[in-house]
């Protein structure tokens, strides 16, 4: 029997990139795709089962509902309110980003117990800004609603993971460079803005200060660890941090001038001279209260793959997205 899939959050462009890399997986049998409205089928050859459904996963009986249907073997819970959206409307965040992920990690340790769990976490859990580099043993001191909400999802399935009623895998996952499609509510939102709307021949606001450092990382690198965070052998995480389920992705360090530079080699001084400087304090609270500096030993050990440099990422995203 092969692995059975469910991907929550599935219409976002994380869900979708995610979804059309597991069907290139023989091992995968079937997979569903889920979010508040019903997601595209991904353009793929996989024989692989098909099934997409609009769930409002705020709902108990519908999360019910969803786990008993189809025998999963593994889950990716990736629905979710964005940092900025979070902050703004803090009853709608802790709605979805805790009370659904609870209601949806209760249910699968009832129906699926001892079921692989992938849940993508942020280093949005961090903060204000630390001065050293950033590890797994690194108290989170969210300054955020969204990096509390976060950390209040990491905290419980670890917990279910220690007690053996789930396997999860916590990925702290670095800023997403580049976003296709439109601006999104997150407060890193003008991350991939300033690098997608230019190469669109669009405006775009630069919120932060050049000389602003973040910890980035292409979607091609993302979704690669995503799917290795499906494979990681249970005992693995015996052998590094206690037992921790947490991992912190491999990114990289950048400056917000180093993206702009990046920006004119691949699209010229046409595309650079669209970057409009409009500070804005809440944006960049938020944002600046993120480390820049992680040591993703731990990641590397457990077989998850570092990242490429800017020009990279800037030609993968016009490859794939453009």
């Amino acid at each position: 029997m092969g692995m059975e899939i469910l991907i929550t959050g599935a219409g976002g462009f994380i869900g979708q990139a995610l979804a059309k890399e597991l069907l290139l997986d023989t091992q995968v049998s079937s997979i569903t795709l889920t979010d508040v409205m019903e997601p595209p089928v991904p353009s793929t050859t996989s024989t692989a089962e098909i099934t997409t459904l609009a769930s409002d996963l705020t709902s108990l009986a519908t999360c019910q509902q969803l786990c008993s249907t189809t025998p999963f073997t593994h889950v990716y819970l990736l629905h979710g309110i964005m940092s900025g959206a979070a902050e703004a409307n803090l009853d709608l965040g802790l709605k979805v980003n805790v009370d659904s992920m609870r209601y949806m990690m209760d249910t699968l340790r009832t129906t699926r117990p001892g079921i692989r769990v992938i849940f993508p976490s942020s280093l949005a859990v961090f903060g204000p800004a630390l001065k050293d580099t950033v590890t797994e043993a690194t108290m989170p001191l969210p300054q955020s609603s969204y990096g509390a909400q976060k950390q209040i999802g990491e905290t419980l399935l670890n917990d279910y993971s220690r007690r053996g009623l789930l396997d999860g895998r916590i990925v702290r996952l670095p800023t997403i460079i580049v976003r296709p499609g439109k601006p999104s509510g997150a407060a890193s939102s003008f991350c991939s803005g300033i690098i997608r709307e230019p190469l669109n021949g669009v405006e775009s606001i630069l919120p932060v200060p050049q000389s602003l450092k973040l910890w980035v990382c292409s979607t091609r690198t993302v979704i690669k660890n995503l799917v290795i965070a499906r494979d990681v052998p249970t005992e693995a995480f015996s052998s590094v941090a206690g037992g921790s389920r947490i991992i912190n992705l491999p990114g990289i360090t950048v400056t917000v001038k180093e993206m702009l530079d990046a920006l004119l080699d691949v699209g010229g001084q046409k595309a650079r001279n669209l970057i409009k400087e409009t500070p804005d304090s809440a944006v960049e609270k938020i944002v600046g209260s993120w480390p820049a500096e992680f040591d993703i030993t731990r990641a590397v050990h457990l077989g998850f793959q570092g990242d490429g440099d800017l020009k990279s990422t800037l030609k993968e995203y016009l490859e794939d997205y453009a």
